[in-house]
């Protein structure tokens, strides 16, 4: 039967429809994912984009009304470039919608027309024979055609044959696909749900053979075209809401900070995707443009090397609590997953979007004290899929798990995967800080000395026993803040000058190692235990790590040399969230003893 209007029933079906074949065809477009960055997740994230339609979007009491629900899903869920250029097409459509109880041939083919340009203005720097060519053509030969169509059927079917020409010319416009002998991904993927989109419109029937598919992303669905390393490490997404957002403005407040720019949405809700090597940068601009509700930052680098470039066939992963130099974890392709820390109503990404560079000169002006959380069980769970999918074991060390449920969403992701045939031991380090950087620091080596999995596993967990962190804790305000201390014990040793030293017990909870009343005792006491130590145990490697306080961790440095005979395996500033609690101006010495050599 001919079909003259589309009702906001028939609209919304025709965009499940077209979703629907984009998440079927997920994996097809993860294979031919080489631009703007061969990180093979285009299929994922418009998959992504599109289940957020399936799940969110309702049939609303007009097309107007139902086709916003679209949008706004479509925004919503946006993942990738691909992903949040197609939803702002998507949103498009909606402001160029005009409302009406139903949408006519020629309505219709006006709208898509017209959406054209939110889209390519949603692009910092368009690069044609990509997705938006694709969109370009298409909605030209369906406003071209829509004077001469008898019905949506035939206002939709003609222009495919545009669409799958505009495709396969992709692969001539760019060089990077030219090389890799390939279309377009997200190009590819607009047209799976165009495709979609046409079949419901000419069936009026749902295909029965969708299933529910897991979103996770896999490695070995990447392609095997050799690329080079990113530009930029951070693959970058956050959404913001407000009232009067200005798209214009925050395009290009962004534009020097990276490539890859998207800024799609309204002016009461928008969707930023940048590559980027500071993402910490990018939201502290976007905080000031809207009220950020989501945020990711994806590191592009260590995903490229976990495909192409691996120095293991042991992967490391640990979290953000752990205090470990960038450049040795660079250098040993250390994954680390970052906890969230909730910071005036916004949860960042720790070490990552927040940064101690960042946090400190902020975290005495803000009422409402900052709280932390462990990772994201849905994120969590799709990082160790990839890693478990391209490396033959997993070692992961987590902070003590009587600090933080990061442990226990480790060991639940890992048990997923081992029902898959994957090899992961979780490892509770029993500390944290510069004292699990240092575990993680000597199972790096191990396997770097090619040591095997079970013999690292055991090494480890024999030696987080014999690794211990003293904490200089300078002011007792911020463990109040934080919860950490009562107000009446935080008073009654504000009272005396309390200036405790701060350790962990067996367990890993924390304890008060030493009570001083003034900053020089405290200095002395922990001179005094790790002189100790030293004597009846031989320390064998520290680390000095520090809340914003580089003059601190000097003088600490010193008292070490001057005890131990040899300078820190690093000295760096702490993870935002243990400093939180241990406070600005604190400094602490983790070390270890009892290696094997």
């Amino acid at each position: 039967m001919a079909i003259n209007y589309l009702d906001s029933e028939k609209l919304y079906y025709s965009f499940v429809s077209g979703a629907r074949e984009v998440i079927r065809n997920r994996k097809v477009l993860n294979d031919i994912n080489v631009f703007p960055v061969a990180d093979g997740d285009t299929g994922s994230n418009m998959a992504s984009t599109m289940n957020s339609i399936i799940e969110e979007a309702r049939v609303e009491s007009s097309v107007k009304r139902t086709m916003s629900s679209i949008a706004d899903a479509a925004i919503s869920g946006a993942r990738g470039n691909s992903g949040i250029i197609i939803a702002q097409y998507i949103n498009g459509i909606f402001m160029s919608l005009r409302d009406e109880a139903k949408v006519s041939v020629s309505s219709f083919a006006q709208s898509v027309w017209d959406a054209v340009p939110h889209a390519y203005n949603a692009i910092s720097d368009p690069v044609e024979g990509t997705i938006i060519t694709v969109i370009r053509d298409w909605a030209e030969a369906v406003y071209r055609h829509k004077d001469y169509a008898e019905d949506f059927h035939d206002l939709l079917s003609k222009p495919m044959e545009t669409a799958a020409e505009s495709l396969k010319a992709t692969t001539g416009k760019l060089k990077v696909l030219e090389d890799a002998r390939v279309v377009d991904s997200g190009a590819k993927g607009f047209v799976y749900f165009v495709e979609g989109l046409t079949e419901f419109i000419r069936t009026g029937l749902l295909k029965d053979d969708f299933k529910t598919e897991d979103m996770t992303l896999s490695f070995d669905e990447y392609p095997e075209h050799d690329h080079g390393k990113p530009s930029f490490r951070f693959c970058t997404e956050a959404m913001i809401s407000g009232e009067g957002i200005d798209l214009s403005g925050i395009k290009s407040s962004l534009h020097e900070l990276g490539d890859s720019l998207i800024v799609a949405g309204s002016d009461r809700r928008a969707r930023i995707h940048i590559h980027t090597d500071k993402p910490e940068t990018v939201m502290q601009l976007l905080k000031d443009k809207g009220r950020i509700v989501q945020q990711k930052a994806d590191d592009m680098i260590r995903q490229y090397e976990a495909l192409h470039a691996r120095r293991s066939k042991i992967a490391i992963v640990t979290d953000s609590i752990a205090d470990l130099p960038q450049e040795f974890i660079d250098r040993h392709q250390i994954h680390v997953v970052p906890l969230n820390l909730e910071f005036e109503g916004t949860s960042y990404l720790d070490k990552v979007t927040m940064t101690p560079e960042v946090f400190y000169p902020l975290l005495d002006t803000v009422a409402e004290y900052p709280k932390s959380s462990q990772p994201g069980i849905k994120a969590l769970d799709g990082h160790m899929a990839l890693l478990s999918s391209v490396y033959d074991s997993i070692i992961v060390i987590a902070v003590a798990k009587v600090q933080s449920g990061t442990y226990n969403s480790f060991l639940k992701a890992s048990e997923k995967l081992a029902g898959k045939g994957a090899r992961i031991h979780v490892i509770d380090s029993r500390q944290n800080s510069g004292a699990e950087g240092l575990l993680v620091m000597k199972a790096a080596e191990l396997i770097e000395r090619g040591m095997s999995f079970e013999d690292i596993v055991a090494e480890i967990e024999r030696l987080r026993t014999n690794t211990r962190i003293l904490v200089s804790v300078n002011t007792l305000k911020y463990m109040v803040r934080s919860g950490r201390l009562s107000k009446a014990a935080g008073f009654a040793g504000k009272i005396v000058n309390l200036k405790p030293v701060v350790s962990l017990d067996e367990e890993g909870k924390g304890t008060i190692a030493g009570k001083a009343f003034s900053t020089k005792a405290n200095t002395q006491a922990i001179r005094d235990m790790i002189k100790e130590d030293n004597t009846t145990k031989g320390i064998t490697r520290y680390a000095i790590v520090h809340a914003n306080d580089e003059s601190r961790a000097d003088d600490y440095r010193r008292m070490c040399v001057d005890l131990l005979g040899r300078e820190p395996e690093y000295i760096m500033n702490i993870s935002t969230i243990v400093g939180m609690s241990a406070g600005a101006g604190s400094v602490a010495v983790a070390y270890m003893w009892g290696e094997e050599v």
